[in-house]
């Protein structure tokens, strides 16, 4: 018994050493709750929060010299008609000092307002002219932060992409640089004009342009100029809009469609005047609408004298052969303008020094040649058959704006005349793009 006792003080002597110490130690704070961040509604932040905040502009000093250049590029602004420039260019200053190194937040903060700038710029950049028709969806210019932000990050050298997003293309690079070598150093509204319309089109690639401000189609590969050629665009009264599109296909041996307005301003004066005969003399024949389920039907079931005041939606159409206005053949593409280039029987509008003289449609010097250029030098096959498809192998973007000013010999911006009017008058370029009928075109 004594022995169980004395074992028992020996432990308990033991232990109360151990338990003094335990209430001497200070207790350990529970570990501080983890507040989440919460995903940003601006989108350039939310660019940064979903990539761990992964710097684009401070990363190295290669890209801190792409930020100063990104400066002087918002400062040059105004040329391009962006009155933010040097603004945003002074924010871009005063964000670059605060990013001293070591301070984590500084340089967070400074990354945001860099990004902010440029994409204000660009978006501002890739906004298009009022007017401007797309064809295809994908060829409209992409405007989403984030898009703009990846690919200027997905650049091995930042300061050269920022000089090419900046430029856009060669026709506004030398738009821009005419006018800054004229002395201005804000956009006039007759160049903040031909820039926007210059600005749409690619920078590299191949695709077709038709310039109506000086009736020419240039046809470009890897961005450069191989060919060109005149042509007939819209008179001022039936201008040829801006459109992007792609060629997928031409017509040979075409039926032209007659819009309805020239049905009403000379076919059907001319069936009043000469009947039936008038209408077989030049080729022409009704049809029962506008589908391609339509059949033929008797002029003789055609209110003329009704149609020359109202032409309504009464379909017309021109067989081929060597009296067609669209001669031998037709090259569409989707815009809903019923705009598309064709073929003429009169090659002598192309020696005039002003073609502005179709309906809205465009007129080819050379079909063939162009035809040859889409398809690879594989020449039209000849038939004698209306209105034979032939795809072409790949798609090819083509591109009808209205260019009006340019660069000189000396490197000046120089004026070719504005026959449409539309130089600082957004409005009338719009009209001409709202305009749509139940035609398949006019030439």
């Amino acid at each position: 018994m004594n022995k169980l006792l004395l074992s028992t003080t020996i432990l308990a002597l033991l232990a109360v050493p151990g338990a003094a110490e335990a209430r001497k130690k200070p207790k350990t704070p529970p570990p501080a709750p983890v507040v989440a961040r919460v995903a940003p509604t601006d989108p350039v932040e939310l660019y940064y929060f979903q990539r761990g905040d992964a710097p684009i502009w401070l990363r190295s000093d290669a890209t801190r010299a792409a930020a100063a250049q990104l400066s002087l590029i918002l400062r040059r602004a105004p040329i391009d008609g962006f009155a933010a420039g040097p603004a945003l260019a002074a924010d871009v200053d005063a964000a670059l000092a605060a990013a001293v190194p070591g301070n984590a937040a500084a340089a967070r903060a400074a990354e945001l307002r860099l990004s902010k700038a440029w994409v204000s710029y660009v978006q501002y950049l890739r906004a298009p002219p009022k007017g401007m028709v797309y064809g295809y969806e994908m060829l409209a210019p992409h405007s989403r932060p984030d898009q703009i932000l990846l690919t200027t990050a997905a650049s091995p050298d930042l300061g050269t992409a920022l000089t090419r997003l900046s430029d856009v293309n060669p026709i506004y690079r030398s738009l821009r640089d005419a006018a800054l070598a004229s002395g201005l150093t804000t956009a006039t509204p007759e160049l903040l004009s031909n820039l926007e319309r210059a600005r749409v089109l690619p920078a590299t690639g191949r695709f077709a342009l038709v310039d109506a401000g000086n009736a020419t189609l240039t046809m470009y590969e890897n961005g450069q100029a191989v060919d060109r050629m005149k042509v007939v665009v819209g008179t001022p009264d039936t201008p040829t809009p801006m459109i992007a599109s792609i060629v997928h296909y031409a017509y040979l041996n075409p039926y032209w469609e007659v819009p309805p307005a020239l049905t009403k301003r000379i076919i059907a004066p001319g069936v009043l005047r000469g009947g039936d005969a008038y209408l077989k003399r030049n080729g022409y024949e009704v049809m029962t609408n506008w589908t391609n389920e339509a059949t033929v039907v008797p002029a003789s079931e055609v209110n003329w004298a009704a149609l020359a005041k109202d032409p309504g939606l009464v379909r017309v159409r021109q067989r081929p052969g060597p009296l067609n206005s669209l001669a031998g053949m037709k090259i569409p593409f989707p815009s809903g303008q019923d705009i598309f280039l064709h073929d003429t029987l009169d090659k002598s509008k192309f020696a005039k020094t002003d073609r502005h003289l179709s309906n809205g449609c465009v007129r080819l010097e050379d079909a063939q040649r162009f035809y040859r250029w889409l398809h690879g030098n594989t020449p039209a096959p000849q038939t004698k058959e209306a209105d034979v498809l032939v795809k072409l192998p790949q798609g090819v973007p083509i591109y009808l704006t209205y260019i009006t000013q340019e660069a000189d010999a000396s490197g000046k911006l120089a004026s070719r005349g504005d026959p449409y009017g539309w130089d600082g008058r957004p409005d009338r370029q719009l009209a001409a793009a709202t305009y749509t009928s139940p035609t398949r075109g006019a030439p």
